[in-house]
């Protein structure tokens, strides 16, 4: 009998998955009936943990979700063997290898994350089932192409490999510089002396070359920030020493740069609250539930804004006011307050949580304010770069207060705890067109998704005081707010200042975007997207027709199993996209991993196509198979 081949192309997180239920769903499968399939396992950089896990980087570089809440395991152990469909956690694993693992509520490195993700591999591998075979391939796919009823995969090596299924899970890539980016990167090549590192992870940053006492300008807060900021000081040699209550200071190694850095909103992306929430906990939403916001909307896209904003608005007051209550007042109090919330959204309305707190007692509490948290200076005029320094040492400690109460005791932190808990709920509204062309565009995009992403996705608190550690000794300054990027041709340099903060203009020859590439198959780089989208097999997902019609940049894909649809519409049913490359016509794709024991989306999707591919693939080998005739997509192009 021949075997079915299964590619999967991209062996991080969701590859890995892909490959765990591919494998766990074929153990499943009678003997007699045969089971012979060979699976490929393709990247470009390490099988088995990806660019992004890749075990050689160095361990600054953390993840920012606790070691307790990650497996790559679709199910908890129930034998001393791991294999595909059970195995230990992540950290479950990392304190078996390591006896400094700092438990379930640490944060790791991320080469010790691929590493789990390697031992992972190696389990399936091992117990692979009868009839069952797994190649890893090291290499890079350079093109895809149909030949008859399979695929053949061309490597950059020349070699090829053909396949009756592929699964592309190729995660970040970089995309072709436009407009600000362009001009950036064309001043710096107009001058020898000047450099421009673009975005992308900074353990892929030629970051080693910058010379020591230089001014580094950095753009961008968020997370890869960080990563920046300490490949450019631990990375150098230098530590960081605890000083008692909470302070760390800086020792230097004499290595290191300035780092001058800025950012719109001119703060350091907030601490996440300790997590005090175990690992296997997920937070029931009382109000903001996807049924709710259909009931008043049952059909078409909706608006976020006016629709989908205010309950989700509503949960995270019902958690910030419950939590103050319990505190002040017991459990009994609180259970009390969400039982009336609940009972005044048995219609269409959506309840005034903060009036019926105010009844409970809490009414003191300064309001939720997305705006005001995310953008805490946007109005303010600072006299010196001393002042706004003096302003955000007052707010990042303030922050750090917040944090240090943890994700549940912290009224704060519990309710932009809400933000992440409940993305399942926005991508049931979301995802596919669940919204409006340009409220989609404009009000989730451009307004929800970077205030999230700020409040409610930050790093370790150590991170933030470490932030505060370097601002004390002179290694890192921090702009202010609007920060603006600018190329000064008289000077031959680049310069950053703050129209909010007077005499902060600082010249620097180096200049890094530490933001990481918004995903875009339109400006995908990569010679397997540009294959791809030449032959009008990947497409851009457009969000609505006409005038108001948001072409998105994500991959098109149908639903479950996720087949990309081509230029006329149609799936290609041999074919399957997950993750990354589908973001924006799904959204929040850049998760890695799974709850110990939990079906997240992250599992079932990669479930789904497993079931998928193996029956199609099984079904092709009985005879010819006719592509299902499908209408037009609408709003695919």
């Amino acid at each position: 009998m021949t075997a079915r081949r299964i590619a999967v192309v991209g062996s991080g997180p969701r590859g890995m998955m892909v490959v765990e239920r591919l494998v766990s769903r074929l153990a499943a499968e009678p003997e007699e009936e045969g089971r012979a399939t060979e699976l490929y396992l393709i990247d470009a950089v390490e099988v088995g943990a990806g660019r992004v896990y890749r075990t050689d980087q160095p361990d600054w570089f953390l993840m920012n979700t606790v070691a307790g809440q990650i497996s790559a395991f679709s199910g908890l152990p129930d034998t001393d063997r791991p294999r595909a469909g059970s195995g230990p956690s992540f950290v479950e694993w990392w304190q078996s290898v390591d006896p400094d693992c700092p438990g379930r509520d640490g944060y790791a490195p991320r080469a010790q994350y691929g590493r789990y993700l390697r031992f992972v591999l190696d389990a399936v591998e091992a117990a692979l089932p009868a009839g069952v075979s797994l190649h890893r391939v090291h290499g890079r796919v350079d093109d895809l192409d149909r030949t008859g009823t399979t695929y053949r995969l061309t490597l950059s090596d020349g070699s090829r490999l053909d396949a009756d299924r592929v699964v592309l899970t190729t995660g970040h890539s970089l995309n072709s510089p436009s407009g600000w980016e362009e001009e950036l990167a064309g001043f710096a090549a107009e001058h020898p002396r000047l450099r421009y590192i673009r975005g992308d992870s900074a353990a892929d940053m030629p970051l080693s070359a910058i010379a020591p006492g230089t001014a580094v300008g950095v753009i961008g807060l968020g997370l890869s920030f960080f990563d920046v900021m300490a490949a450019l000081t631990v990375g150098r040699g230098g530590r960081f020493t605890d000083q008692g209550n909470g302070k760390l200071a800086y020792l230097p190694s004499g290595a290191e740069p300035v780092i001058v850095a800025g950012s719109r909103s001119g703060l350091p992306l907030p601490a996440r609250g300790r997590n005090q929430k175990p690992p296997t906990y997920s937070y029931p939403p009382v109000l903001f539930t996807p049924e709710r916001v259909r009931r008043g909307h049952p059909e078409g896209p909706l608006d976020f804004r006016s629709q989908v904003l205010p309950w989700l608005r509503a949960e995270m007051d019902l958690v910030y006011y419950g939590t103050a209550l319990r505190s002040r007042y017991g459990a009994d109090v609180r259970e009390r307050f969400i039982a009336k919330a609940a009972s005044a959204a048995a219609g269409t309305e959506v309840p005034d949580v903060s009036a019926i707190a105010a009844r409970f007692g809490v009414g003191d509490l300064p309001p939720l304010d997305l705006d005001a948290l995310a953008r805490p200076f946007e109005t303010t005029e600072f006299a010196s770069p001393s002042s706004y320094d003096d302003t955000l040492r007052a707010v990042l400690e303030r922050d750090l207060g917040h944090a240090v109460r943890g994700n549940v005791d912290s009224p704060l932190k519990a309710a932009l705890d809400v933000m992440r808990d409940c993305r399942w709920v926005l991508r049931t509204l979301v995802d596919f067109s669940g919204l409006a062309g340009a409220s989609h565009r404009e009000d989730f995009l451009g307004w929800y998704v970077p205030r999230a992403s700020f409040l409610a996705a930050g790093p370790p608190e150590v991170r933030i005081r470490q932030v505060l550690a370097l601002i004390d000794c002179g290694l890192l300054r921090l702009v202010g707010p609007r920060t603006e990027f600018r190329t000064d041709p008289a000077e031959g340099r680049f310069v950053l200042s703050s129209p909010r903060v007077a005499d902060s203009q600082i010249a620097v020859d180096t200049l890094i975007d530490a933001r990481i590439p918004n995903p875009d198959v339109r400006s995908d780089l990569s010679p397997l997207a540009g294959a791809l989208r030449e032959r009008g097999v990947w497409t851009s997902y457009v969000n609505g027709t006409g005038a108001t019609a948001f072409d998105t940049g994500g991959v098109a894909v149908g639903r479950s199993p996720y087949h990309p649809l081509g230029r006329e519409g149609a799936p290609d049913r041999g074919l399957y996209v997950l993750g990354i490359p589908t973001e924006h016509t799904r959204w929040f794709m850049q998760v890695g991993s799974s709850r110990p024991g939990m079906w997240s989306d992250f599992v079932h999707d990669a479930d789904h196509i497993a079931a998928d591919a193996l029956g199609a693939a099984a079904a092709d080998r009985e005879g010819p198979r006719t592509p299902a005739a499908t209408g037009s997509a609408g709003g695919q192009t």
